[in-house]
């Protein structure tokens, strides 16, 4: 199927995800205040990028993406853990996410963590759903592919260097390994899933995962950015939080020109290795716009 432009792809695959993600929770036999806090947070909005890169990357192989509905829950439960963790007292105290009061600020920080925990576990038991569409050896391999982005060689370990990194000054190196970790790992597991799912062969997997490597530094970069330039009411979130909190940055490290050229360059690194691609990859390209100009 085409579609027009990114807004339109992505008006059609987000109401499935918000619907299924809902549906899942509300599924759930569990005590209703947990089942309250894990939906508070998932259904908080959001760019859902995640998702639509793995809609977009079957939809470049041409496949339904429909077919990768679950893995898309799963992967944005996985993300909104994250979230949820990240806001806590012990690590950023944030008191927004979104626009809205993070999740201990609502329902405390003994439920808010059970939160993060359960979308985290509940996720993989969504993949374990997949048969009817895929093999048992795609459904393993999609969770190695997830825990791993998720784990200690990933978002964790990311976290952790983050966190440790506070009050020092970073290299660029250093840098760089919090964000691909941090940020990085989880958006190339959603592109590498898209891939895995659509049957691709070795050397596309190995192109989209490098393409997806650039996309999340930008992504990264671009948060560092709007971090200092944002608007408020649009990011959801009060501006110089990273500054308050003493992390390093790109604009701290490089001069905010300097930041805005890093940007530029993994953009452009991301396009080029899409223009190799033999795959309809004109959404994948949009998204990658995306992340370039995105203002929230």
């Amino acid at each position: 199927m085409r579609y027009s432009s990114l807004n339109d792809f992505a008006k059609t695959y987000k109401k499935l995800l918000e619907e299924h993600m809902k549906q899942s929770i509300d599924q759930l036999s569990a005590p209703s205040v947990i089942k309250d806090a894990m939906a508070y947070s998932i259904s908080a909005g959001g760019k859902r990028i995640r998702p639509l890169l793995l809609f977009a990357t079957m939809h470049a192989f041409g496949e339904d993406p429909k077919k990768g509905l679950l893995s898309a829950v799963a992967i944005e439960m996985i993300h909104t853990y994250s979230l949820i963790h990240d806001d806590l007292p012990s690590m950023d105290d944030d008191d927004l996410r979104r626009g809205i009061p993070t999740n201990h600020k609502v329902y405390g920080e003994a439920i808010a963590i059970l939160a993060g925990d359960g979308l985290l576990t509940y996720s993989f038991q969504l993949l374990t759903q997949m048969t009817k569409e895929f093999s048992g050896e795609t459904i393993v391999k999609a969770i190695e592919i997830l825990s791993q982005a998720a784990g200690p060689e990933g978002m964790v370990g990311g976290q952790v260097a983050d966190m440790e990194g506070e009050e020092k000054k970073l290299s660029q190196k250093e840098l760089e390994y919090i964000h691909i970790h941090k940020t990085g790992k989880l958006l190339a597991a959603s592109v590498l899933l898209g891939a895995v799912l659509s049957k691709g062969n070795k050397q596309q997997l190995q192109q989209l995962t490098n393409f997806a490597q650039h996309l999340g530094l930008a992504f990264q970069i671009r948060d560092d950015i709007l971090d200092l330039e944002g608007d408020e009411a649009l990011i959801g979130k009060p501006v110089g939080s990273d500054a308050y909190n003493q992390k390093s940055t790109y604009p701290a490290l490089l001069t905010m020109d300097g930041a805005k050229k890093e940007l530029d360059t993994h953009i452009n690194k991301a396009k080029a290795i899409l223009s190799e691609l033999s795959l309809d990859t004109g959404i994948l390209e949009s998204i990658t716009d995306l992340v370039a100009n995105r203002v929230s």
